[in-house]
C-alpha cells in the first residue's frame, strides 16, 4: 500500500500525529496548532477522520500496519506522536486479537522502524495505565513507573497488546533511538469524535440509558493533560522513560454525580452489586462478541476488573522531571459535555445547556458545533 500526500506549504519540517481522529491524537493536534506547529496527520482511508475537518494540517494516508507504506508518512518529520492505537476492553474472538496485536504492537514497531530509517527525531509514544503494575496485596495504592505488569492473572487483550508496545520503545531504545513514553489513564474532555467509551457513556447518560451501575474506581486524566503530557515529554522527558499522567481517582459514582450536575438529568440510584455485574457482564459479553460484534458494549468484564481494583496513579516522576500541574476532571466532564452538546449529540430536551461562562467550555462548543452529528 502506498502513502498519498496532500501537502501544504511551509518551510519548517512537520511533527507527524498518528491515530489523530482518537481522543488523544484529536485533542493534540488542536493544541499543536494553536501553538503553532506544523502538523502532519497519518490517516486511514477507510476510518473515521471527521475529527481533522476544517484543521489547517497535512494529510498523509496510510496503515501503520504496513511498514512501506509507513517510511513514505514519516519522511520529511521532525519528530513524531504515535497516538494510534486499537482500544478495547473485550476478549473477543481470533480476528478480534490478531487485530489489536497487528494494529497497536506491530504498528508501533514499524513506526519506530520508519522513524529510524528516516531520521525523523524522537518519538512520544501513548502508553496505557492498564499496562503499568500494581501492589498485588493493594492493588489501589499509588501505581508509579516502575511497578511491572503482572501477567499472572485474566487479562484483556489490549492491556497485553500494550505492554509489549512498551517492550517494542525498549528494544528501539536499546537501538539507540529516542523514545519516551507518555502513560495515559482514563480521558475525559473534548474533541472527542469517535467517540471514546467515556463520550458515548456521558450521551447514553443523558438519553436515560444508565439506568443502574457498578461501582469501582478508576484514575482519570483530562483531555489537555494528557496533551500537556504529551508536549513535556517531547520537550523534556528523558529518552527510555515513561511518564503516568494522570489529573484524579474518581469512583464510578462520583463521575456519575459529575454527569448530573453538568446535564441536570438524575443520576440512576440503583447500584449492582459487582460480583452480581461481573456474572451478568460474562454472559453478555460472550452473546455479544459472538452473535453482535459491533455492538458497544459499555459494562464488560476486563472494565469491571479494572474498576474493582480502585487502581490509583502516581505521578510523581511527571511533576518532579516534567512540571507537570494536573487540572481538574469536574472541568474535562463540562469540556466533554459542551463538546457532545454542540454536535446535537445530547439529545434529552430536559439536558440543560453547558456553562458558557467557562472560556474552556466556550472553546468546546466552538469547536463542536463546526462539526455535523
Amino acid at each position: 500500500m502506498n502513502a498519498q500526500t496532500n501537502t501544504t506549504e511551509s518551510s519548517d519540517a512537520p511533527v507527524l500525529v498518528t491515530g489523530s481522529s482518537g481522543h488523544v491524537g484529536a485533542n493534540l493536534v488542536r493544541r499543536l496548532i494553536d501553538d503553532g506547529v506544523r502538523v502532519r496527520v497519518l490517516l486511514r482511508q477507510e476510518s473515521r477522520n471527521e475529527a481533522l475537518d476544517g484543521l489547517d494540517v497535512e494529510r498523509v494516508y496510510a496503515d501503520i500496519r504496513n511498514l512501506d507504506s509507513t517510511r513514505t508518512a514519516l519522511n520529511g518529520c521532525r519528530s513524531i506522536y504515535h497516538c494510534a492505537a486499537k482500544i478495547s476492553t473485550i476478549d473477543g474472538d481470533l480476528v478480534h486479537k490478531r487485530e489489536i496485536f497487528e494494529c497497536n504492537v506491530l504498528g508501533t514497531r514499524n513506526v519506530l522502524q520508519a522513524a529510524r530509517e528516516t531520521d525523523a527525531g524522537r518519538v512520544v509514544v501513548t502508553g496505557s495505565f492498564s499496562a503499568v503494575g500494581y501492589e498485588l496485596d493493594d492493588p489501589s495504592a499509588p501505581s508509579d513507573e516502575s511497578m511491572q505488569f503482572y501477567p499472572m492473572e485474566r487479562t484483556m487483550p489490549y492491556e497485553r497488546s500494550k505492554v509489549l508496545v512498551e517492550h517494542e520503545c525498549l528494544k528501539a531504545v536499546a537501538l539507540g533511538q529516542d523514545v519516551v513514553i507518555a502513560t495515559c489513564c482514563a480521558v475525559v474532555g473534548g474533541a472527542d469524535y469517535v467517540p471514546s467509551r467515556l463520550g458515548r457513556t456521558l450521551c447514553n447518560y443523558t438519553s436515560g440509558k444508565v439506568r443502574a451501575y457498578v461501582d469501582g474506581g478508576f484514575a482519570f486524566v483530562a483531555a489537555r493533560d494528557i496533551v500537556e503530557g504529551h508536549l513535556l515529554c517531547m520537550n523534556q522527558g528523558r529518552t527510555g522513560q515513561k511518564y503516568i499522567f494522570a489529573s484524579e481517582y474518581k469512583t464510578i459514582s462520583d463521575i456519575l454525580d459529575l454527569y448530573e450536575e453538568v446535564s441536570g438529568i438524575p443520576r440512576p440510584r440503583l447500584r449492582i452489586p459487582t460480583p452480581i455485574m461481573y456474572v451478568l457482564s460474562e454472559l453478555a459479553s460472550f452473546y455479544l462478541s459472538r452473535f453482535h460484534p459491533n455492538y458497544p458494549q459499555r459494562f464488560t468484564p476486563g472494565a469491571i476488573r479494572l474498576l474493582k481494583k480502585r487502581r490509583h496513579a502516581n505521578t510523581d516522576r511527571a511533576k518532579s522531571e516534567l512540571g507537570f500541574q494536573p487540572t481538574s476532571i469536574r472541568a474535562a466532564v463540562q469540556e466533554a459535555y459542551a463538546f457532545h452538546y454542540a454536535r446535537g449529540s445530547i439529545t434529552n430536551p430536559r439536558a440543560k445547556a453547558p456553562d458558557v461562562t467557562s472560556p474552556t467550555v466556550g472553546e468546546q462548543i466552538m469547536d463542536g458545533s463546526s462539526v455535523p452529528s
